[in-house]
């Protein structure tokens, strides 16, 4: 690749880990940072995340071959405002991260801005440049969804500037992009935000149910503890697709009361039997839409030094523990750790360590 500049706009999870992904890549591809946070961008620029900060957000973006908006979508659409404004070169495309993309590239075509849009379906569970990750987006699909056919050679640019993502370079029409997402992304959020909204108000009647919400209960709601402003983001700038899908979730909410009311065996045992088929087939060495959990559940006995004998043995190999966390309930089990790792590699090599030094038993989520 010849020589490049590139202008990441966000150098939080997202946007510091391409950096570091293009870098590992095309290591001399220059690479211009530029974040609202003064912290962030000292930062970015000690750890070598970016090789400079521009005094000129307008000096910057004209001299730049890609501009990549690795902020949320509200955020993106300012920018690319700001973009329209600036006299950039013939050549120079842009493209973004954020999780909708009818709006934006609406928005861009608006401005007559050489824009492809662009969707890396990785993410964590924790954000901001300390979280930067090359490995982040390794076997996860980046999509991007062009909307004219000669900015096929420009998605293959991008294709090849992302190489070092190690992603799955997917193109979808932008609508087709926003329905598959809200089906599988969005809808799930609002679903478990609302079980946990409930469960609240049910938690004050009932004291002990948060206590005994450690179990199952945590594990299918967990997606809620996101980012209420992202995901508030995200819901308005999708929510066309999103009132169709809750219509239909409307429907079959009230399909399964009738059930329930008239004791219909058939149909609900048909409900979950479709459901089990279905989850069944789900591909499991993928990363999906929402971010996967790298969690080992360590069943542990009831003796002193026990968590302390695990963490010691895993601090012997070179693995990334991000959590350890000690479930006092969980269904039909007593003692559990539950260790969370950075990625699936970590995860197997953790399990397969603790079974071979020790009489514990391990099990995934």
């Amino acid at each position: 690749m010849s020589k490049q500049t590139v202008m990441i706009i966000g150098l939080g999870l997202i946007g510091s880990s391409l950096a570091r992904c293009i870098k590992k890549n095309h290591p001399n591809v220059w690479i211009c940072g530029w974040d609202k946070s003064n912290e962030t961008n000292k930062t970015a620029v000690e750890n070598k995340v970016v090789d400079y900060l521009p005094e000129s957000f307008e000096k910057a973006a004209q001299a730049s071959d890609v501009i990549v908006l690795a902020v949320p979508v509200n955020t993106a659409q300012y920018y690319l405002k700001e973009l329209s404004t600036i006299a950039l070169k013939k050549e120079t495309i842009i493209t973004d991260t954020s999780s909708t993309k009818q709006e934006i590239v609406c928005t861009a075509k608006g401005y007559n801005l050489n824009f492809i849009g662009g969707h890396p379906m990785a993410g964590s569970h924790k954000s901001g440049i300390f979280a930067c990750d090359e490995n982040l987006f390794e076997n996860a699909y980046y999509i991007f969804t062009p909307t004219k056919i000669e900015q096929e050679n420009q998605v293959k640019q991008l294709e090849e500037l992302f190489s070092g993502t190690r992603a799955k370079f997917v193109q979808l029409d932008p609508k087709e992009h926003d329905e598959i997402t809200g089906m599988l992304s969005h809808l799930p959020h609002i679903i478990a935000s609302g079980l946990v909204n409930q469960a609240e108000g049910f938690n004050q009647k009932h004291p002990r149910a948060k206590q005994l919400a450690a179990g199952g209960f945590r594990d299918i709601t967990r997606i809620a503890s996101s980012d209420p402003q992202m995901w508030t983001d995200i819901l308005l700038s999708n929510r066309h697709v999103l009132l169709q899908m809750l219509s239909k979730w409307q429907k079959t909410t009230s399909q399964l009361s009738f059930w329930l009311e008239n004791k219909d065996i058939e149909q609900i045992h048909r409900f979950f039997e479709n459901a089990k088929e279905m989850r069944d087939h789900l591909p499991t060495d993928e990363k999906g839409s929402i971010p996967a959990f790298y969690d080992l559940f360590v069943d542990v006995p009831d003796r002193p030094g026990s968590i302390a004998e695990i963490t010691s043995l895993l601090a012997k190999v070179p693995i990334s523990l991000t959590n350890i966390k000690i479930l006092e309930t969980r269904e039909e089990i007593i003692g559990v750790l539950q260790l969370t790792f950075k990625n699936e590699k970590d995860l197997t090599t953790a399990k397969m360590y603790i079974e071979n030094k020790t009489d514990y038993h391990c099990r995934l989520q």
